[in-house]
């Protein structure tokens, strides 16, 4: 994926210097549109991913990968500059929907004019450390050849919470929380009550939407209903694809009562919990206001407001 992209960024500097100086572009405004999608891992988000890549070249905008050393979510405070203003500047990869595994980063403290749009999809928190437990071992149907990294420990989940191993502990499920908090120390403080209001405020006040792992069709669909010029089609290709279907995890053991119940004691788990039911309770509410049911089906309702008394009247 790195060579690919150092290839396209080297195909578009040559063309620049063959072509001369090149004049400032001024884009339209609605492709001076930039999509973040900072995912959480194990959420579904390579199958939310493939539905951008699907429909990319349709829609005409372009997808990139943010593909960090080690998968750290953290960046440096140079690359976090460098970021920015390859977002902001690269007018050739606009529009763009831009996806990794990155904390959330606030563009306005950088000076910037306009911000991205962030997305992201968040997962009930036992169920996505139960799916990356046994994805560090035994992988997914994706890419199944790939050695994992925990690959030959046979331990169940249930094991190694009775055990108290250190890859099923509480302080596992605190990740959620830290990639809406963002880039701050304390954001990364394993049970801080302060990064937890912080997560909370980003997903009200900076994120365009964010949506369940259990209800992904319906985040496509008002995905789709409120940017069509990127996600026209999402919804059908959903249902009817392959590719949003492809990643999933194997040899998953589902945990015992008894199990859930000793994770659920965790002040840490209670916490990320919390974030989890705040987020879907939004996502609820936003749905209701933008949907109606019929005969079982999901209709998006059509617009809803208009202008009146306008004056001066026109001749």
């Amino acid at each position: 994926e790195r060579a690919i992209a150092r290839h396209e960024v080297r195909e578009i500097e040559q063309r620049h210097t063959v072509d001369g100086p090149q004049q400032d572009v001024t884009l339209d405004e609605e492709d001076d549109v930039v999509i973040i999608y900072n995912r959480v891992p194990k959420t579904a988000s390579t199958s939310f991913t493939n539905i951008a890549y699907d429909l990319c070249a349709k829609n005409k905008y372009h997808v990139l990968h943010i593909n960090t050393t080690k998968n750290n979510p953290v960046m440096s405070l140079q690359d976090q500059v460098r970021f920015v203003k390859n977002v902001t500047s690269w007018k050739e990869m606009k529009p763009g929907f831009y996806h990794g595994h990155i904390s959330y980063l606030d563009f306005a403290k950088f000076g910037v004019k306009k911000k991205p749009i962030y997305i992201n999809v968040i997962r009930d928190p036992i169920e996505r450390l139960v799916s990356y437990y046994y994805f560090l071992r035994f992988g997914d149907d994706y890419r199944p050849g790939l050695r994992r990294r925990k690959q030959g420990d046979k331990k169940t989940f249930d094991e190694c919470v009775a055990a108290g191993g250190s890859d099923c502990a509480p302080e596992k499920l605190w990740l959620q929380i830290p990639f809406f908090c963002g880039h701050s120390s304390e954001c990364w403080n394993v049970g801080s009550r302060w990064a937890l209001e912080q997560a909370k405020y980003n997903l009200i006040n900076e994120y365009f939407l964010v949506g369940v792992t259990e209800e992904l069709e319906d985040f496509i669909m008002l995905l789709e209903a409120a940017l069509p010029r990127f996600f026209r089609g999402a919804t059908e290709l959903y249902r009817t694809g392959k590719k949003s279907h492809l990643r999933k995890t194997t040899e998953k053991k589902l945990p015992t009562k008894e199990t859930i119940a000793k994770l659920q004691q965790s002040e840490i788990w209670k916490m990320e919990n919390e974030f989890y039911e705040f987020a879907l309770e939004q996502f609820q509410f936003v749905r209701a206001h933008a949907v109606r049911e019929k005969d079982g089906e999901l209709y998006i309702l059509a617009q809803n407001f208009f202008y009146e008394k306008i004056y001066p009247k026109s001749n």
